[in-house]
């Protein structure tokens, strides 16, 4: 599927007008994505994952598709943007993840000023979350470095590489948090993040200060507001 596809797709999967114009200042439960949105992790992924592709033989001209790893699930994600067959892209992660987890605390640094929202919206009596795509035993690591982990109830990525949607990882935090979609709302910087909280019944506040994309694609994938920093999205979400 070409980028035209996709904007077709995402334009006919987009919120309906309640999530659209939902009040994200009224949902008690905040569930966070992790890279781009709570973590400014693009630029390690972009450089692993270049390097790696580099060395597997991909044309330097196809580099350039290579911010768009940032939202989907690995494996998938690489048959998903460069068309690799399903048993070289596990070997791609494999290497990208071999690489990856060597950086440490500096691959996933938290933005500037996101331990201090956390904080204010769990004084106002806010239930924070994480869904994410990322491994969860990667994700919960990438908290514990940040020193954040302990401001949510819970973080839930996947736990395997077989498909999983966003969606369906959502769904399980909400379930495990004992809440429904009417009392929640989710924060994520791709379309990914609004069409799963659109699947579950939710709205989802886009944020763009993670430059992983224009906020042209989370207002078209129906984002109910689009934050262009972690102050902004302070304001939108206790209703400043």
């Amino acid at each position: 599927m070409d980028e035209k596809d996709n904007t077709r797709a995402r334009s006919a999967n987009a919120a309906p007008r309640e999530l659209r114009e939902a009040d994200p200042s009224a949902r008690r439960v905040v569930v966070f994505d992790f890279d781009g949105t709570i973590a400014d992790s693009m630029p390690s992924i972009v450089a692993t994952a270049t390097r790696v592709l580099t060395d597997w033989g991909l044309p330097k001209e196809r580099l350039a598709d290579v911010p768009k790893l940032v939202g989907p699930p690995f494996p998938q994600a690489f048959t998903m943007v460069f068309g690799l067959s399903d048993s070289d892209a596990r070997e791609v992660t494999r290497r990208y993840r071999e690489a990856y987890e060597k950086i440490g605390a500096a691959a996933w640094p938290a933005f500037p000023g996101m331990a201090g929202l956390l904080d204010e919206l769990r004084a106002a009596g806010r239930t924070l979350a994480v869904a994410s795509s990322k491994r969860t035993r990667l994700l919960r690591r990438g908290l514990t470095d940040q020193g954040l982990i302990g401001r949510f109830e819970f973080a839930l990525g996947k736990d395997s590489d077989a498909p999983q949607t966003k969606a369906q990882t959502l769904a399980k935090v909400l379930d495990t948090l004992g809440v429904g979609p009417d009392d929640a709302v989710m924060v994520g910087d791709r379309f990914y993040d609004v069409d799963a909280a659109t699947a579950c019944g939710m709205p989802c506040v886009g944020v763009t200060y993670g430059h992983t994309a224009p906020r042209s694609e989370l207002e078209r994938a129906g984002a109910c507001a689009v934050a262009q920093s972690v102050g902004e999205l302070g304001r939108v979400l206790l209703g400043r």
